[in-house]
């Protein structure tokens, strides 16, 4: 058996779950900001967007 059977199938590996965990990243902040843009046409703001500074000693 060869050694490049093993080190093309590993760098295949690694490059199937770079990608993968890529996809997920992107498809998932996708789906965040969906549900962000759902939130905000409830009615429901970020804190970040807050239109009046507040004390934080009160």
């Amino acid at each position: 058996m060869s050694h490049a059977f093993y080190v093309f199938g590993s760098y295949g590996l690694a490059a199937g779950i770079c990608l993968g965990l890529t996809l997920w990243t992107y498809l998932d902040g996708r789906a965040r900001q969906a549900e962000l843009k759902l939130l905000e046409a409830q009615g429901i703001r970020r804190r970040s967007q807050a239109t009046a500074p507040q004390d934080p000693a009160a």
